[in-house]
């Protein structure tokens, strides 16, 4: 006990300032530039402006603090990544490196790229090590404006219950001084310090290793708080496929070998849309595990759940049975839609596996009918019966034919997770399987290491529209996405809601779902979010009511060769173009203001383009679902009036 209250003290002493040396490290274009002392305390400025100071630590067992290094080493890189399954086919990755040695077997390296700074720690030993804790700070001034998302508040009851987490919830925006101190932050979390500079806090690279939340600690400052391994858990939560921690070791981490630990990264730049277009969290990630990703097959998806098996002008009972799945196929292959989602209730709930399938579902006999008609399966699972028997349900159904799994309800990001998430990532990888991964936190990376990992949930997704409080704001909280939430990697959000309300017709409703906002607010969110396994969320027949629409989303890519976010402010408004090929795709959107918005369109390479635009119906404020469907050929700029709630999609075919 007395050594472990002396390793505080001394760490406390250190974080002091001291009369040391120090090291000056920049972005390639001058405009990073982070001095970085010995004690690991360091401040980052952007075009001269302070940005914050910060401080960096790790504390290992037996008392040991690294909190002092030495040793400087430095390189240039600049390298082009080939990206296949994400917002731009290729990245530049260009930045300069300063690595400081901490002790024989631990080091910190720091890289500034012209859009931020990141720091990691690398393990050389060979013996295996705990880490009792990662110290992570970063100071601001009192005034500067934050936008959180904090844990949610029925599961805030002490610092402990946060870490069982859905990572899901609105975004708030507040002073650092007015943070809470007791609710915790999770990833990405976003702060002004001044009208030019913004600034993306969040991590990359995580892997076999907890995830990161932020808490206020002083009158100023975040600090860094990671969950200990745990130590007991048990079987609960939703219908027993969770697993609930009940103790914990006293450390975070435990490490067997030589490795690195995640990126801690800033995001800098002028603008909120110089967040948006960011690509850092991708560049830091670790290079893909898989060497012949031909098999992996991005594309969209029919869904059920969301609109809770709801078709009509058939002759059978729809739900949970052979012909509604038999429905899904045909409309997915009517409209070339590449996978069917089976949802929870595919499988007889409390059974405690993966293998027994309901009475009303002949399973076999459905992956053979959709492979006939050119469409995938992928099934739904809890995490637990994932979990228990991985390889056995991963080699059974990829026999079968199933393409993948969307495995649900994780709601945790300490280490014992995160070491299974890479387990479940590989083994689905040998069977040909991808992965999108719910009640689960942001990507952090896992999607350029696990390319089979084509999304995450850690978004306030359409879902929450089914029942949730009537004063969700929906509208507005996809507006602050982009910015924030997207820069940590694609998402499953589900967007696609053939019922559309203004802020007055809108209610919740779980067996016939609506959307806030326009119908074209919807069909923007296909351009404007990254997401390479892309929902329709709606039922079969309501798309088939409205095939036009149906038809642009059918259509449109969910991977692409560039992307452009055009214009756009944090909280009201963003727009985005994305190629494929020489074509363009464009998405709006806005919040509950309606507003003009001038296209420059300038951007598009030299050639006439032919323009199909869905733009908010002369009547779209009384009634969402009102559209209006144009084309002709693209000039040099369009204007757009957006509806309150609205937005546009549109299509720019380059002419031959």
């Amino acid at each position: 006990m007395i050594k472990k209250i002396f390793c505080v003290l001394l760490f406390s002493v250190a974080v002091l300032p001291l009369s040391s040396r120090e090291w000056e490290l920049s972005s390639p274009d001058g405009g990073v530039v982070a001095v970085i002392n010995e004690d690991l305390s360091y401040t980052v400025t952007f075009n001269g402006k302070n940005v914050f100071a910060a401080y960096a630590g790790i504390r290992l067992e037996s008392c040991k603090c690294l909190n002092t290094v030495k040793s400087p080493e430095r390189k240039s890189v600049e390298n082009t990544i080939i990206s296949p399954f994400y917002r731009n086919s290729s990245i530049v990755d260009r930045y300069n490196q300063l690595t400081l040695k901490a002790d024989k077997n631990w080091k910190i390296e720091f890289r500034a790229y012209s859009d931020g700074l990141a720091y990691r720690w690398v393990y050389s030993g060979k013996e295996a090590v705990d880490i009792q804790d990662e110290i992570i700070s970063y100071s601001f001034v009192p005034e500067a404006k934050v936008t959180v998302g904090y844990i949610r508040e029925d599961r805030c009851s002490d610092i402990e219950s946060q870490f069982f987490s859905s990572f899901e919830n609105e975004y708030v925006q507040t002073s650092v001084s007015a943070l809470s101190d007791k609710r915790m932050a999770f990833l990405p979390l976003a702060v002004e310090t001044a009208p030019d500079v913004k600034v993306l806090l969040t991590e990359s690279d995580l892997s076999n290793y907890p995830g990161l939340y932020l808490l206020r600690d002083g009158a100023a400052s975040l600090k860094g708080v990671l969950p200990r391994y745990p130590k007991k858990e048990t079987v609960g939560g939703y219908l027993d496929i969770q697993k609930i921690v009940e103790e914990r070791e006293d450390y975070i981490a435990h490490i067997d070998a030589a490795r690195t630990l995640p990126w801690r990264m800033a995001i800098i730049a002028d603008n909120d849309v110089g967040l948006a277009q960011s690509q850092l969290t991708y560049i830091l990630a670790a290079p893909s595990k898989i060497e012949d990703t031909s098999w992996i097959k991005p594309g969209k998806v029919a869904w059920d759940w969301w609109n809770d098996w709801n078709i009509k002008g058939v002759d059978f009972e729809a739900g949970v049975n052979q012909e509604t799945y038999r429905y899904y196929i045909d409309f997915a292959a009517a409209n070339g839609i590449e996978y069917i989602i089976m949802d929870d209730g595919w499988s007889v709930k409390g059974c405690g596996d993966l293998f027994t399938v309901v009475p009303q579902i002949d399973l076999p006999g459905l992956v053979e009918y959709a492979a006939d008609k050119g469409v995938g399966i992928i099934l739904w699972a809890g995490y637990v019966p994932f979990e228990k028997d991985l390889e056995t349900v991963c080699r059974h159904y990829s026999e079968m034919g199933i393409k993948g799994f969307k495995v649900d309800f994780f709601d945790r990001n300490d280490q014992k997770i995160e070491e299974f998430v890479d387990r479940a990532a590989e083994v689905a990888a040998r069977y040909n399987l991808v992965l999108d991964l719910h009640g689960f936190h942001i990507p952090a990376g896992i999607n350029r290491k696990w390319p089979n990992v084509l999304n995450t949930e850690g978004v306030n997704g359409l879902e929450r529209l089914k029942g949730w409080d009537i004063r969700l704001d929906q509208v507005r909280y996809d507006t602050f996405i982009p910015f924030i939430r997207q820069a940590a990697g694609p998402m499953d959000y589900t967007q696609g809601a053939m019922l559309n309300g203004t802020r007055e017709t809108y209610r919740p409703c779980n067996t016939q779902p609506m959307s806030q906002g326009t119908r074209c607010h919807q069909l923007a969110l296909y351009a404007i979010l990254d997401s390479p396994l892309n929902m329709l969320c709606d039922s079969p027949t309501n798309y088939e009511k409205e095939q036009e629409c149906t038809d642009y989303i059918a259509e449109i890519p969910t991977v692409w060769d560039e992307t452009i976010v055009l214009d756009g402010k944090m909280g009201e408004y963003c727009v985005t173009a994305r190629r494929k090929g020489n074509d363009w795709y464009l998405g709006g959107i806005t919040d509950w203001t309606p507003r003009d918005i001038t296209l420059d369109l300038s951007f598009l390479p030299d050639g006439n383009y032919l323009g199909d635009w869905y733009v908010d119906g002369r009547n779209a404020a009384r009634d969402a679902s009102d559209y209006k469907r144009e084309n002709g050929l693209v000039g040099i700029s369009k204007t757009i009036h957006l509806a309150p709630g609205g937005g546009f999609a549109a299509k720019l075919t380059r002419q031959k």
